[in-house]
């Protein structure tokens, strides 16, 4: 079985893998495709400190290949988005409608791979960059069958935090005011969700003036190379700023593009022991800084909802995939990604 493997130093397209047979709640499914996102090649980079081996990968679709003991909701032969989140579904936070703040489902990675007799992690309870991967059932989420799976994959990380953080986390309400720093799959998503909640004014801003024309699309009214000319168009500030790049620099740009009672939604993923800084005396106008985990999403009901919304033409997914590569081109994929060529480049098997 094919899949991309990170060793703690080295990145490799392996055609040796093997993976176990699912268990009672657990799912199998044959990996169609999986969007390359940069919490990925922040695990080859070290800003996401994970163990090693590991097989990468965490925003895919595919079909239910088999299912384990007491799985009811998925049969075999189903198309699947996957989600990241393996909550337990019986604590306090789930049964609050709060899966994103299960305990069980941070810092617990299982090993289900194995490549020559030696076990594997799984990248975020998901490894999509793999022919066929092992979830639990809580993550396989049942979509129709003529979404394509290229464009049904995005949906289980960058829609769900993006589009999740405008509508969850945040609630922008019509006629709110939003910026978007950052226009690559995160911020694309902020600014549809910023759309399809009905704010007035979305700004995006982004040092690459190529990205307008995308940003635009999904739902900008204004694209700015700088944030500096955001004043400009709200003179009082923002009601929602949010920042998608995890620069600590842009995240007291953040906060300083406020309006009262306005709030700075955090996104981007900086490295682990990095500081911002900012004013606290600028936050006594009823400001928040609000950090976000995977869009504060319900994935068995915001994966339905979206791709129901897509259907309908109010949701773009097809639009997000710039490129799709062979999984063997996983090195061009993380190159293009790198530099900013594409809004998502996605894998196929």
């Amino acid at each position: 079985m094919r899949g991309v493997v990170f060793d703690g130093e080295r990145v490799e397209v392996a055609d040796d893998l093997e993976i176990r047979d699912p268990g009672p709640g657990e799912v199998l499914v044959a990996v169609a495709a999986a969007g390359l996102c940069h919490s990925d090649l922040s695990v080859i980079d070290g800003t996401i400190p994970f163990p090693a081996p590991v097989v990468l990968g965490h925003e895919g679709a595919g079909m239910v290949e088999a299912v384990g003991a007491g799985v009811t909701h998925v049969a075999v032969g189903d198309h699947v988005s996957l989600s990241t989140l393996a909550n337990c579904g019986a604590c306090a936070a789930c049964d609050q409608g709060r899966p994103t703040m299960c305990r069980k489902a941070i810092g617990m990675p299982g090993q289900p791979f194995s490549r020559a007799g030696r076990p594997l992690y799984q990248f975020a309870s998901n490894s999509a960059f793999a022919e066929r991967t092992l979830v639990k059932a809580v993550q396989a989420v049942r979509i129709p069958d003529d979404i394509p799976l290229t464009s049904a994959a995005l949906i289980g990380c960058g829609v769900l935090t993006g589009v999740g953080a405008v509508l969850n986390r945040a609630k922008v309400g019509l006629g709110d005011t939003v910026v978007v720093i950052g226009t690559g799959g995160i911020g694309l998503n902020v600014l549809q969700g910023a759309r399809l909640a009905g704010a007035l004014t979305i700004v995006a801003v982004d040092t690459n003036p190529a990205k307008e024309e995308a940003a635009r699309l999904f739902g900008a009214t204004h694209f700015l190379t700088s944030v500096a000319g955001v004043r400009e168009i709200l003179p009082d500030g923002a009601r929602h700023v949010f920042e998608c790049v995890g620069h600590t620099g842009l995240v007291r740009q953040a906060i300083d593009l406020l309006d009262r009672h306005g709030q700075a939604v955090l996104l981007g993923m900086p490295a682990p022991t990095a500081e911002a800084t900012f004013l606290p005396a600028s936050m006594f106008l009823d400001k928040s800084i609000l950090g976000c985990r995977y869009g504060s999403s319900r994935p068995q009901h915001d994966i339905a909802l979206y791709a129901r919304l897509y259907q309908e033409g109010r949701l773009l997914l097809d639009e997000l995939v710039t490129e799709t590569y062979p999984v063997e081109d996983f090195a061009k994929a993380a190159d293009d990604a790198e530099h900013g060529r594409v809004a998502r480049g996605v894998l196929t098997f």
